[in-house]
């Protein structure tokens, strides 16, 4: 076993239960103190007490997730050497932009011998130059840059699909030489979100932050498509609008609401129900590392329809699992949508397929255990008991 501090550095608290939750118990049973740091921890909240049951060292950085303001940057940067000064992690690894960026520069600052990131996926910073509510160019270079600074100080890098990888490599961000594994996701504990019983007539799901490149407005226009011809059918999304320049707005989402499309359910903090209660899980992002909430779905014998896009593709055997679509691709969405209304005979066969899927690909553990042999916290081949 190992021995040491493993400092785990996120932007969303709840993410740290929600998404590494299995990560930090495999990390503990390897023989590590586990340490988190991120934003809004409350001192009561619930997910300070889940992780302090779970023996892990729970610490409050003010991190800013959204936006390049200096002043507040520098201070997180700050706030990041000084805690891993205090309790000298071992090893450090952070996910999403700012974890990443200022938590390796804290690192190598710090002199912490063994830093990693986790690459989750790219954002608006890596979209097209012309989508509406983006950053200046300015400002995408910029942070591009601090991404090359910062990996630069890493010792590995894990991206959840081919194509980041292949990205970074080429606008120049990893540099020739530097270490970059691709793991299957984030990874999903296929014994807590076990297969359910479909509900008697077609019901579509979309989980999501309520963000324009989660493919939020073509599953909307899709959905009012299907329901002139089909008027019965239901159409639900889980998900809350969030701080980003991508952002859905408020009125538009009423705007949805009042029309009938769709059934807006709101934040979840358990989405085994939502998934149980839905048919076909849909997904029609733009790009994503390798997104959760359909792992979910597959390992709960759910069919996927996703895109055939970076991140999302690796999840899907097109005509097997499911269907995959062109992004941004509103006919052909609706047109995957009612191939299981018209044969809902593909619900149950499609559905089964994904949960093998799941469970060969996509345990969790597997997944953990790939990026804690590469860290050298474990025999590479020895697995995860």
């Amino acid at each position: 076993m190992a021995a040491g501090r493993f400092l785990l550095i996120s932007s969303f608290a709840d993410s740290l239960t929600r998404f590494r939750g299995a990560l930090i118990d495999d990390l503990r049973g390897q023989g590590l103190e586990v340490h988190v740091a991120a934003p809004d921890i409350e001192e009561a909240g619930l997910v300070r007490k889940q992780l302090e049951e779970k023996g892990v060292v729970v610490h409050s950085v003010a991190l800013q997730r959204t936006g390049l303001n200096p002043v507040r940057d520098l201070n997180t940067l700050y706030l990041l050497w000084r805690l891993m000064r205090r309790i000298r992690p071992d090893y450090t690894l952070g996910y999403t932009i700012k974890p990443v960026v200022y938590g390796l520069i804290a690192a190598f600052l710090a002199r912490i011998p063994n830093r990693y990131a986790l690459i989750t996926g790219l954002g608006y910073t890596f979209q097209d130059e012309d989508e509406p509510g983006l950053p200046s160019r300015l400002l995408r270079q910029g942070i591009r840059g601090l991404y090359s600074l910062a990996l630069g100080f890493a010792d590995g890098i894990f991206f959840q699909n081919p194509d980041d990888a292949a990205l970074f490599r080429s606008y120049g961000i990893l540099r020739s030489g530097k270490r970059a594994v691709v793991v299957n996701g984030s990874g999903v504990d296929i014994s807590a979100f076990s297969p359910a019983p479909f509900p008697p007539r077609p019901v579509f799901l979309l989980i999501a932050r309520l963000l324009g490149d989660k493919g939020v407005r073509e599953y909307v226009l899709a959905a009012g498509a299907i329901r002139k011809k089909f008027p019965g059918i239901t159409f639900n999304i889980v998900g809350w609008i969030d701080e980003n320049p991508n952002a859905i707005r408020p009125a538009e989402l009423e705007q949805w609401i009042a029309s009938g499309s769709i059934n807006y359910i709101g934040r979840l903090q358990d989405v085994r129900p939502a998934i149980a209660a839905c048919s076909v899980y849909v997904l029609p992002s733009y790009r994503e590392g390798t997104p959760r909430t359909v792992l979910e779905a597959m390992a709960m014998g759910r069919p996927i329809i996703t895109t055939d896009a970076p991140g999302c593709r690796e999840t899907v055997v097109d005509g097997e699992n499911g269907f995959l679509v062109p992004p941004k691709a509103v006919d052909e969405l609706a047109e995957a949508m009612t191939k299981f209304i018209d044969d809902p005979g593909l619900i149950e066969t499609m559905g089964r397929r994904s949960r093998e899927i799941a469970e060969s690909k996509y345990d969790v553990h597997k997944v953990n255990a790939a990026m804690l042999g590469e860290m050298g916290i474990m025999d590479r081949d020895a697995g995860l008991q």
